[in-house]
């Protein structure tokens, strides 16, 4: 079995954490790059075969420019917060039409002690928000089994940060799936622990994080008449 991140992956985002300086990272460029962004960059193409047996739709792509890996570099541009770096790697495991239209993905999280996969839409825009509302009251038989299957759920916790303090206008109150109507967020997550990403199992456990993952991604693509 591969490994592919190792102790130094999260030794240097750590000491990235505590460091957040250009000085300090062009320093040590080449360790973030030996321990951290070739490691995912493998662990992505890897997971292509995997991922195009669940959606041919969908692509996990290694390369570093337009791939899936977000860039380690922060867009400062509209933040009070000016630190140059993130302290964590991401990668989007992305539908082939989402530079033209919104869409669910897949995702990967590498940060110390906050490892984790998901899947799901993120901060949709608030026509794409309304539309996958009126698709879950039109189908919740559907929404039963994709988001809320006893399986799904010992698996994956419903994402629930951002939640509207009242019900949605416009939808009945009485609707069984009502609380989920609520989320600004509609994304499902499992948490990995640091010893999980290390091992030699990690490539097996997130193929299948993908596959449970793909009824929801499904669904969500279907609401917003994406093919899946």
């Amino acid at each position: 079995m591969t490994t592919y991140f190792s102790d130094a992956s999260f030794k240097f985002l750590r000491g990235l954490a505590r460091h957040n300086e250009r000085a300090w990272f062009l320093a040590r460029k080449a360790e973030y790059d030996a321990a951290v962004r070739e490691p995912f960059q493998r662990l992505l193409g890897d997971l292509q075969p995997a991922l195009a047996a669940i959606s041919e739709h969908y692509r996990s792509e290694p390369k570093g420019v337009g791939g899936s890996l977000f860039r380690i570099h922060r867009d400062t541009r509209f933040s009070g917060d000016k630190t140059p770096y993130k302290n964590w790697q991401g990668a989007r495991l992305f539908h082939a039409r989402s530079r033209q239209v919104e869409a669910p993905s897949f995702y990967l999280h590498l940060q110390p002690g906050e490892c984790f996969v998901a899947g799901g839409i993120w901060h949709p825009s608030t026509p794409a928000l309304r539309r996958i509302r009126q698709f879950i009251v039109d189908n919740p038989g559907g929404w039963q089994a994709a988001a809320h299957a006893p399986a799904f759920r010992k698996r994956f916790d419903l994402e629930s940060d951002e939640m509207l303090v009242r019900n949605p206008p416009g939808f009945p109150a009485d609707f069984r799936f009502i609380d989920d109507l609520r989320h600004k967020n509609f994304v499902a997550v499992r948490a990995i622990d640091d010893a999980a990403m290390v091992g030699p199992r990690l490539l097996t456990t997130l193929e299948k994080d993908l596959q449970a993952l793909a009824p929801l991604v499904d669904y969500l693509c279907a609401a917003l008449d994406l093919e899946f």
